[in-house]
This record gives structure tokens, C-alpha cells and sequence, in this order.
């Protein structure tokens, strides 16, 4: 894949982290730079290690179903990009996080990344090396993160949602891309 294709991959996986990191910074008083640090590194690291994980159990599984890659690839993408418009749209508009403890961080962190795993797996499917795109992944959900924190304490939540639903339809597109670019080659 080129880079330019793993950076919007990255920038559609990291509309819920940045979502996550602007509201969690509108509750934060006082709030400090490190605490848009410590949202990056949780968020973006969390972004890099998931579909390096989903990559290597999708590895173990990919040769029953290789024909079927493009498909599968296409179907977690749409699901996972369709969730993110839904919830966007009808997803609890109060849940947002109180602290920044270790432990709610992890939560988030983890909840926030599984549709990067779910694309790791994507990835093993069509038998795509996953070292880049989980680097790129990580450091522009680590930006995002970081930018999200900051412009959420500056402004509030007034484009949360916004967000999420285009970060739920760039992975759509990609999802259509890699369906069309298989349709298109067979």
C-alpha cells in the first residue's frame, strides 16, 4: 500500500482517538500540555500495537480464506466505519471521561484501537506487510490525539461528532477501494 493510502488509513482510525482526547480535555481542569502527552502516547501507541497483534493472528488464519480477502478486508472496514457514523450519531452523548488514571486510560486506549485491529487482520488477508502502516497508524493517531486534547480544551466538543462520522467514512472508502481495486484485477 502507498503511503499515502496508510496515512488516510491512519486518519480514519484516529477520528475516535481524537474524538476521545477533545472531550476527555474539555474536562480536565487545569489542564497542561503533558496531559495532551500522556492522551498521544496512550492513543497512538495503542493505534500501532493493535493491528500488528490482529496482523499476526490474521497471518495464522489467512491461507483458509485468501480468496476471500478483498471481501472480508471490505466488510471490516464498512462495519467499522459504519459503527463510527452510528455511534457518532446515536452513541451516548455523556460519556465522557472524568480522569486521567492509568487505568481508564488503558480502557479507552484499547476501545479506541480495536477497528485497528480489526484491520491488522485486514492486512494479513491480503497478505500486506504491516510494519509501515502500523508505524504511520500510531504517529498520525499519536498528532491527532495530541491536536485533539489541545483544540478540545480550547474550544469544547461543538465538532465531536462531525469528526467521528468522517473518520467512519473515510475507512468506507477504503474499504471500497480495496474491493474495487480486487473486482478490477480479476
Amino acid at each position: 500500500m502507498s503511503f499515502l493510502t496508510n496515512f488516510l488509513l491512519g486518519l480514519g482510525l484516529s477520528m475516535d482517538a481524537f474524538a476521545v482526547s477533545m472531550s476527555s480535555s474539555t474536562t480536565i481542569r487545569p489542564f497542561h500540555l503533558k496531559d495532551a502527552l500522556k492522551l498521544a502516547f496512550f492513543f497512538g501507541g495503542f493505534q500501532a500495537l493493535m493491528p500488528v497483534l490482529g496482523w499476526l493472528g490474521g497471518s495464522a488464519v489467512s491461507g483458509f480464506v485468501s480468496n476471500y480477502a478483498p471481501w472480508i478486508a471490505f466488510g471490516l472496514l464498512t462495519f467499522i466505519g459504519g459503527k463510527m457514523i452510528y455511534e457518532a450519531l446515536y452513541g451516548d452523548p455523556d460519556g465522557k471521561i472524568n480522569s486521567l488514571n492509568y487505568s481508564v486510560l488503558l480502557v479507552l486506549a484499547i476501545a479506541t484501537s480495536i477497528d485497528a485491529l480489526a484491520v491488522g487482520i485486514s492486512f494479513a488477508f491480503l497478505n500486506t506487510p504491516i510494519l509501515e502502516p502500523a508505524i504511520i497508524i500510531g504517529c498520525v493517531t499519536f498528532f491527532m490525539s495530541f491536536c485533539g486534547a489541545i483544540l478540545g480544551y480550547r474550544i469544547g466538543h461543538f465538532f465531536e461528532h462531525e469528526v467521528e462520522i468522517i473518520g467512519g467514512l473515510i475507512l468506507i472508502g477504503l474499504g471500497g477501494k480495496i474491493l474495487a481495486e480486487h473486482l478490477l484485477w480479476t
